[in-house]
Formats: C-alpha cells, structure tokens, sequence
C-alpha cells in the first residue's frame, strides 16, 4: 500500500515537472494560423496583346533610324567663332523652321538684338567638348520654338528644335538643358535635354504640382464669406418652476432671503389659577 501511495507521487511529480514551461523553451500556442498568399495580378481580356514596355527617350527605334542632323546650307563660320554669327541670318536659312516661324521673321524687322520675335542669343556648352553652343527662339503670334545650334568645323549644325509655352525658362545644369514650362494652372512641367554625341535629346520628363489644389466647391463672392453663428435663445427649464426670486433680465442676482410668514403668531392663552 505504501509503495502505491509512492509511485502515485512519483507520477504527480513528474507530470508538473513535463507540465512546466522551462525558461526559452518551446510553447503550444495552439493551431498555426493558415497563411495567405499575397494577391497577384489578374489579367482582364487576357486574349489582347500586352502592352509593350516603356521606350526611353532619345533611344530605340525611332532614334536609331532618325538620320544626323544636317548643317545649315550656304552659312560658314570664319574663324570658328559661333558667338560672331548673325541669328537673323542663321534661322532664315535653316530649313527646319515651321512656316509660322518663316511668317514671322519675314514680317519683322530690325536687327536680331532689337527684334522681339527672336531672343537674345545665350551661349552654354552642351556637348562637353568646351566650345558654347547657340540658344534662341523664335516668337510666332502661336507658340514659341527653341532652337539649339552647334559648330562643326565651320558649318553650324542643328541639335534641338522644340516648341514651348510661352512662359517658359530654361537652365543648364552642367552640360545639359533644362526647360520649365507652366502646362497648368498648378502643375509645372520639367524637361531634362543630354547631348548623344549627335544631337540634344530628351532624357526625362517630369510634372510636378505646385500649391494648395483649387477648391471643389461654388467659387465666387459670396462662397468667399465666412458663415456667422446665429446666437439662439436659451431654452426655458420644463421641469416645476424653481421657488424664490427670479434673476431680473440684464442686473444682478438679488441674494437669497427667508421667506416671510403667511400669518402673524396669535399671543399666547394665560388661564388663571383657582384661589386656595
């Protein structure tokens, strides 16, 4: 009986010992939870074609095929001086003006310093080999054309043409050009422009937005207006009327005071005493 008693403890004992978590040990927190893929893409039409990948530019097929850029006939450049060229003269003779562009500097006059179609020239080396290259544009009653020309020997070349708003501006940033044109009312459009050993092309394209976004609701005078509270009156109590003195309208709260007796006290009843 003793020994059964024994091994009855010994069992007890060793169950609290298995039973007890021993420090960093494993733990059953019970059944794992299922795992869920995360969501992939699923085509709709998957029968179309898929459209194809992004081009950058001044790469690819069409700039690969696009032939070099010609120098501008019947104009030389004695002395390789590009900064001593008439720009009058320059854009007249390049072939790839617009006729809008042709329109306006047949009608103008005056020289190219003077003359408001055509902006002073600016000279920023943007092919990396140390000699400035030619800025300008042409103002057309339209839009606005940047042209940018290079010295090749002694024939000038043309690296970029591209239309542009006519509030535009322009930087260089090293040897590359870049354009800011306003192309909404709060968006602002960047143009990055990288020589390619042939010409100026266009790298990167990138809008940004400026300030706060217009509002969505009615615009005008009177959405402008700050809207007033209207004070409301004060809510009369619907509860039994408070007993005692009601606060006059606009004065002071008079102080509380015992209320007076409906009835004077009648003199107290004196019997008189028998005679002994």
């Amino acid at each position: 009986m003793a020994a059964l008693a024994g091994l009855v403890v010994l069992l007890a004992l060793a169950a609290l010992a298995f039973g007890r978590a021993t420090p960093g040990g494993l733990r059953d927190h019970g059944p794992a939870h299922p795992v869920t893929p995360p969501p992939v893409p699923r085509p709709l039409w998957p029968d179309l074609a898929p459209s194809p990948s992004p081009t950058p530019p001044g790469s690819g097929s069409a700039g690969a095929t696009q032939a070099p850029p010609e120098p501008v006939p019947d104009l030389t450049v004695p002395g390789h001086d590009l900064t001593a060229v008439d720009v009058r003269a320059l854009l007249t003779k390049d072939p790839a003006l617009t006729p809008e562009e042709r329109r306006t500097l047949g009608t103008s006059t005056g020289s190219d310093a003077r003359a408001p179609e055509i902006r002073a020239p600016e000279f920023r080396d943007l092919t990396g080999d140390g000699r400035p290259e030619l800025i300008t544009t042409v103002t057309t009653p339209g839009p606005v054309f940047l042209h940018v020309y290079t010295l090749v020997e002694d024939r000038v070349v043309p690296i970029l043409s591209v239309q542009v708003q006519r509030t535009f501006n322009a930087a260089t940033i090293g040897s590359d050009l870049v354009l800011y044109e306003s192309t909404g009312v709060y968006v602002r459009t960047t143009s990055h422009y990288r020589w390619d050993g042939v010409r100026l092309v266009l790298l990167e394209r990138k809008d940004e937005g400026l300030g706060v976004l217009p509002p969505t609701g009615p615009t005008g005078p009177d959405s402008l207006q700050t809207p007033t509270a209207t004070p409301k009156p004060a809510a009369t109590p619907s509860g039994p009327d408070v007993v005692g003195p009601r606060p006059a309208p606009g004065g002071a709260v008079p102080s509380p005071r015992a209320p007076e007796p409906t009835s004077r006290p009648s003199a107290p009843t004196v019997t008189p005493e028998p005679k002994r």
